[in-house]
Formats: C-alpha cells, structure tokens, sequence
C-alpha cells in the first residue's frame, strides 16, 4: 500500500482526492500548505506527493524545490490551467509529472501508479540481460545497482532522471523520439507531452554534463529528440 502525501489548499478538491485515492487503496495523508507539507515529510515516511502549485504562502514551486533538496521522492503536480510558463517552471524545479484542474481522480491515480512503478528499484527496462556496469567515458552506470557516478563520485538522480538516462544508454547512438521516451519513461501511451522530457533532460543535463550547453551524453538531434553519447 503506497502512501501518498497530498498538498492541496482547497478543500474541496482536497477531501474528494483523498477520498478517491483511499478508494484505490492508497494511504493519503492531506495537508493544505506548503509548510505543513514539508513538515510532514519530516515526520512521516511517503511514496509519492501530489503537489498543487498555486498555495498560500510558500507555493508550488518553492516546496518542490525543497524536497528535492530533501530527497527523489516523486513528485506530480496539479496546476490549475494548463499553462505553459507554470508546467514548465513546475517541471524544472524538479517536479515528475503533472495533472491539470480540474483533476479527475482516475488520471491522478493512474499517474501515481505509473511513477511509483517506475521508482520502485525494478523495471522491464532495467532487469535481467540490462544488469551490469557501463562505462561511457567519465560516467558510469550500474544497472543491477541503480547507481550513476561521475569521475568516481555518485550522482543523486531523481527516480525519473535515472530512468530517464538508462533509458537512453541501453543504445548508444540511436535516436529516441520524445513520443518513445515518454511511453518508455513516463508510460504515457497517448501522444503525451514533450515538455516532460525537455525538462528531465535539462535537469539530467546539469547533473552529469561539464557544460550542458555542449553536451557530450545527452545529444539533442533536432526535429527528431535525442540520442546518447559519446558517439
């Protein structure tokens, strides 16, 4: 049974998806501000949260910010229109995935189950004949491990970031259109978003590139999506 940590303002919404999720089996525990959703993070072990970015006080982006600093827990945010600047900024301040208002429980509940698969330590993408330890110049991969390092030192990934880069390293030098990855990564199988992977790779980029703008791992083919190095 997974734990959900959910951060809501407006009650409404907040008591319906907790009790929707509940129904799904899902632990929910239901916070109305940022400040008392770090909070509980530090108090009470969670799978999942579910973040709404427009709060009082501190908002959205900055409580996804701070609990990337806490840790790779997965993180979906609700935005309130589908508007570019918010899911963009959402995304880059490290947020996995996101759901527009007004959210229907069955889309939210269908998300939480795919990021929890895909951050669970296992995967059809990263288990049996795909186990071993890569070298691609100064980075290394573990696949059994699930452990990234750069010239030696580990690299902390967010779940979809690591997913993400093993994705693209099981073939070096072939191109992966934006629609591949998020059916692979994210396990949106309808023509899905491309903001979702621009932003993975902008942060996977700041994270294992000497300069992400000239980047030797993660290669942009532009009009097809991307590719991985060193070729």
């Amino acid at each position: 049974m997974s734990q959900v940590l959910l951060i809501e303002d407006h009650q409404t919404v907040r008591d319906g998806l907790q009790l929707a999720l509940t129904r799904q089996g899902h632990t929910v525990h239901a916070v109305e501000t940022g400040e008392q959703g770090l909070e509980r993070l530090r108090s009470t072990a969670s799978d999942v949260v579910v973040l709404d970015l427009m709060l009082p006080g501190m908002d959205g982006f900055e409580v996804c910010r701070r609990i990337r600093q806490l840790g790779d827990l997965p993180i979906i945010m609700l935005t309130a229109r589908n508007d570019d600047m918010d899911v963009v900024a959402g995304l880059e301040a490290g947020a996995d995935d996101y759901v527009v208002k007004p959210v229907q429980a069955r889309v939210l509940e269908a998300r939480i189950r795919a990021v929890l698969r895909r951050t669970g330590g296992e995967s059809r993408r990263t288990g049996g004949e795909r186990a071993g330890l890569e070298r691609h110049g100064a980075l290394t991969i573990d696949r059994a491990a699930l452990v990234v390092s750069l010239d030696g030192t580990p690299v902390g990934l967010a779940p979809t970031e690591l997913r993400l880069l093993l994705e693209l390293s099981h073939t070096p030098g072939q191109v992966l259109s934006r629609q591949q990855l998020l059916e692979a990564v994210w396990e949106h199988g309808y023509l899905g978003d491309s903001r979702l992977v621009d932003a993975c790779v902008q942060r996977l980029r700041a994270k294992i590139e000497a300069d992400s703008s000239a980047p030797l791992f993660i290669q942009t083919v532009r009009g097809f999506g991307y590719r991985f190095g060193p070729l």
